[in-house]
């Protein structure tokens, strides 16, 4: 089986005659996402978001951002026309701040998209979604987590389809778009690189520079001055 390389971002050639009678929403609609499940989906989303902000803090050329809309038919706006994944990934695309994600207007799908499972979401995240990501937006990476229960699995989009991901040694699966394991560790959703180091968020950098410090002060005193 062949991968898929296209752009899963970029309208088909029937969707664009489509959007040429249509009578476009206003742009920089708001998002309308509902609460969070608890707050062990919200920190593990704002964590998965600080991780790669802080990991690619140099790039400029990506997005990401969580339990925010993307509007995805531009005719009308009604529940079946947006989703709001738990967190996504858009590459190849401006970094900046955004109200929602409108298809129409950025012209592209996410590259990877995360969803955190619950009692209330976890057959919608495994049966609707699943398909509605792989069929409509083509999203190459897709993955669910359960904060609860630790439930992980991946999968990557093959000939149109989504195969399950093979973890590694670790449990950990791969991201082709991010070029980045995720994993769970200490009960939560992690990115690896792919030479098998944490990513690390600034706390934890912060922290171990001054672990580091302190064990060069304990051996040989005090930074000599500039």
């Amino acid at each position: 089986m062949s991968i898929i390389y296209n752009e899963p971002s970029l309208f088909l050639a029937s969707e664009k005659e489509e959007f040429d009678d249509i009578i476009f929403p206003p742009g920089n609609l708001w998002s309308e996402e509902p609460a969070l499940e608890s707050d062990l989906h919200r920190k593990q989303i704002d964590l998965l978001i600080r991780l790669l902000e802080w990991w690619w803090r140099n790039r400029q050329n990506f997005y990401v951002s969580g339990n925010l809309t993307i509007y995805f038919n531009p005719n009308q706006k009604k529940s079946q026309d947006f989703r709001g994944p738990d967190f996504f990934v858009v590459l190849d695309t401006e970094r900046k701040p955004r109200r929602s994600w409108m298809i129409w207007e950025e012209g592209k799908y996410p590259n990877i998209i995360i969803e955190l499972l619950s009692p209330s979401t976890a057959e919608i995240d495994k049966g609707f979604k699943k398909q509605l990501y792989q069929d409509t937006f083509r999203t190459f990476d897709y993955f669910w987590f359960d904060p609860e229960t630790l439930e992980f699995a991946g999968f990557h989009l093959v000939d149109g389809k989504y195969q399950p991901l093979e973890p590694n040694s670790q449990g950990w699966l791969w991201s082709q778009q991010l070029e980045l394991f995720l994993g769970v560790h200490n009960s939560q959703l992690r990115f690896f690189s792919s030479d098998g180091k944490l990513l690390p968020t600034p706390e934890e950098v912060a922290t171990e520079a001054e672990t580091l410090l302190a064990k060069y002060r304990e051996q040989f005193g005090e930074l000599p001055e500039s």
